[in-house]
C-alpha cells in the first residue's frame, strides 16, 4: 500500500523547464507500470522522440500541445491521449502558466 501527495514526492529537473515526478511505480508496489507527473513551465517542452512502448497521458492543469505523427492535438485540463509505440511525439506547454500532465508507461519505459 502507498499513499502520498504530489507535493511530497521528489522532483527531478530532466530538461529545461521540465520537471518529472514518479508518483507510483515499482518502488511503491506497482511492478508493471510507472505513473509519472510532468510539469512544464511556460515555454517548456519535452524532446521530440519515439520509443518501443505505448503510453497514456492525462492533462491535469494548464494548456499544452501534443505533437504526434505530424499532427497537433491541443490538451487542456481533463484531456486524455494514447500514444502508440514507435510514433514520433512531443508535448509542449501552450499557455502562460504551468502545464501539468500524468504519463503512464510500462516499467521498461522509465528505465
Amino acid at each position: 500500500m502507498f499513499v502520498s501527495h504530489r507535493d511530497e514526492i521528489e522532483k527531478k529537473q530532466i530538461a529545461d523547464k521540465v520537471i518529472k515526478q514518479i508518483l507510483i511505480g515499482p518502488d511503491q508496489g506497482w511492478e508493471d507500470y510507472v505513473m509519472r507527473l510532468f510539469t512544464l513551465e511556460r515555454n517548456g517542452k519535452a524532446p521530440h522522440h519515439s520509443h518501443p512502448w505505448q503510453h497514456v497521458i492525462f492533462a491535469v492543469e494548464g494548456e499544452g500541445n501534443l505533437f504526434m505523427d505530424g499532427k497537433v492535438y491541443p490538451l487542456t485540463s481533463g484531456s486524455v491521449a494514447y500514444v502508440p509505440e514507435e510514433i514520433d511525439h512531443q508535448i509542449s506547454n501552450a499557455g502562460e502558466k504551468q502545464f501539468v500532465f500524468i504519463c503512464i508507461v510500462p516499467k521498461r519505459g522509465d528505465a
